[in-house]
Order: structure tokens, then sequence, then C-alpha cells
């Protein structure tokens, strides 16, 4: 097969890989702050229209640990309609609510669910498993919340997220499947982090030249594991895989460093029992819903095919 990315993200890779190796001859060292600043720079050039949404509101989801900020969008507040956790990407140092505020706009707009975005805590500040432990407060609390604020909703929770948040989604599932109190219906990964032992053919091959540069993920999981974890215990892909597991649906990158370890996920979760389904996008890279300017028809395909997927059990909220 031959392997081409889109002409429509060669001239901005090529002028970023310009930028990125004049950075480097000058001296440059990746700090939490530019990591932010970058992905929000990137999205806030990138992601064109935000839709209106009838109901958006902040609060906090209550837990032991932490009290965990999430931002609700509610397209229709008189109706009760399914919810969709949402657990932006990152790589564990990077993005927040208000990032991935028209990305979640654009989900309940396409989903007809109510999106929860999570402000979930970030690395080097607040280190593994500080994310993982409010990503599943979220999911195991969001129910009470929504009550709390009389909103009207569906019993029937689903799981979506990118990157480093496909991770969180992953991790989220794999302690549910055991847990009777947590029901997850469906779980969305979009190429997400599943691997943070980096052993992949497509790491080495992906791993510079298209945005997501393998030295930089191995700089993201140094400061996310800061205690000498077992990261690959911590790896999704090398966990418990049961018919417990929601039904999935992953969508993955040719030109995208994770690629190979989406695959064995959906691989591993299929010889388990569990009903999966792959979109594969063959020329292009990561984060690519985040440069939706420059990809307007995949990305419109990305939010139809989740929204397909989340809403085929129930034709009435599909019409």
């Amino acid at each position: 097969m031959m392997r081409k990315v889109s002409p429509k993200l060669i001239p901005w890779l090529d002028e970023l890989n310009q930028q990125v190796a004049t950075l480097i001859e000058n001296g440059f060292k990746p700090t939490a702050t530019n990591a932010r600043e970058g992905l929000e720079n990137l999205t806030r050039g990138l992601v064109g229209d935000s839709p209106a949404i009838a109901w958006v509101h902040d609060d906090l989801v209550l837990s032991d640990e932490y009290n965990v900020p999430v931002r609700i969008y509610h397209l229709a507040p008189e109706q009760a309609l399914p919810v969709v956790i949402y657990y932006h990407g990152g790589g564990h140092m990077a993005g927040s609510v208000t990032v991935y505020d028209p990305i979640c706009r654009k989900l309940a707009q396409a989903s007809q669910h109510i999106v929860v975005s999570v402000e979930y805590r970030l690395a080097p500040e607040c280190p593994y498993p500080a994310g993982v432990n409010d990503a599943y407060a979220v999911a195991k609390n969001i129910g009470a919340t929504l009550a709390g604020l009389n909103v009207r909703y569906l019993p029937r929770l689903s799981l979506v997220g990118d990157s480093g948040g496909g991770a969180l989604v992953a991790s989220v599932s794999a302690k549910a499947q055991f847990d009777k109190s947590l029901q997850i219906d469906k779980q969305v990964m979009i190429y997400p982090s599943l691997d943070y032992t980096m052993n992949s053919h497509s790491m080495e091959q992906n791993g510079s030249g298209y945005l997501l540069q393998k030295g930089k993920i191995a700089w993201y999981f140094d400061n996310y594991f800061q205690h000498h974890e077992d990261r690959r215990q911590a790896s999704p892909l090398y966990g418990d895989f049961s018919a417990n597991l929601p039904s999935t649906f992953i969508i993955t990158a040719e030109f995208c460093p994770l690629r190979d370890e989406a695959i064995a996920y959906c691989e591993k979760a299929k010889q388990a029992g569990v009903a999966v389904e792959q979109l594969h996008f063959s020329d292009m890279i990561h984060t690519f819903i985040n440069m939706e300017n420059l990809v307007e028809e995949e990305c419109a395909k990305v939010y139809q095919s989740i929204a397909e997927f989340l809403n085929r059990s129930n034709p009435a909220i599909a019409e």
C-alpha cells in the first residue's frame, strides 16, 4: 500500500517541520506552559465555527479525592437525552475544557447527546494517577451531579476521548468492567494513547515529521509518570479484556505514531468478545480533529461516524 499524507496537510506540515528544526537549532526545551499554549493556539486557529448550544453550564462533580470541574452541554434541556463524557487530549499535560469547547459543541450537536467535558488534573503538577482518578470519579458521579441540577437525562452513559483522553476512556472502561455500580454503554477513542511503553512499529515509522514526535511523547510520559510506575501495567493495551467492556469504536490515522497500539487494542477486545468497530483515515495525522479548517470533510466524517455509533441501538434518537 502506498502511504501518502493528504495534500491538504503537506504545506502546513512542511512549514511546521521547518519551525521545529529552527527551534531545535536554537536550543528550545519543552515546558508544560508552551505545550499547553501550543495545543490551544493550534485548536483556536484551526477549529472553525462553534455551534450554539441551548444550555451550557460549568459545575463540579464531587468526589472524595478531588472535586472535578466539568462543562455540560445540553442541546434540548426540555428533553431527556443520553450522556457522553468527553476526555480531552493533550498527552496528560495539555488541553482543557476551554480549548476543547468547539469540539464538544460539535459532538453534542452531531450526536444529540448531553456532553460532559472534563477538566481532569494534568501533569506535571498532578502526575499519574490523578487524571485517571478524576476521569473515573466523573463517570461514577455524573448522574448525581445532573440530578442535583435537575437536568433531564437518560441513564445511558458513553465515553469519548482523543489521544491522552482516549487513554482515560480505556482506563475507565477497564476498571468499570468489574464494577457493577458503573455501567458504560459505549466507548469511542480517537487515535488513542494505549501503550506507555511506546513499543510499536508505527511509533518508529511515524515518530517524526507528522506533528506528534516520538521524543515529545516520551517527554509527556516522563512528566506523567513521576514515581517509577510500571508503565506497561498502566497501559490500557496490556490490561484486562473481557466481554464486559463496552461496545467499542476506535478511529485511527495512518501517519499517527499511536496507530498500531489502537489496532492492537481492537484485536484484543474482539478476542474477548467485545463488539468493535474501527474507522481508519489512510492519509491523516495525529490531532487532525484539532485542525478542522484544513481537513473539514474528514472531521465531519468523524462526528457523523461517532454519532451513528452512539445512536445505533436507539433509532428514536438517531432520527
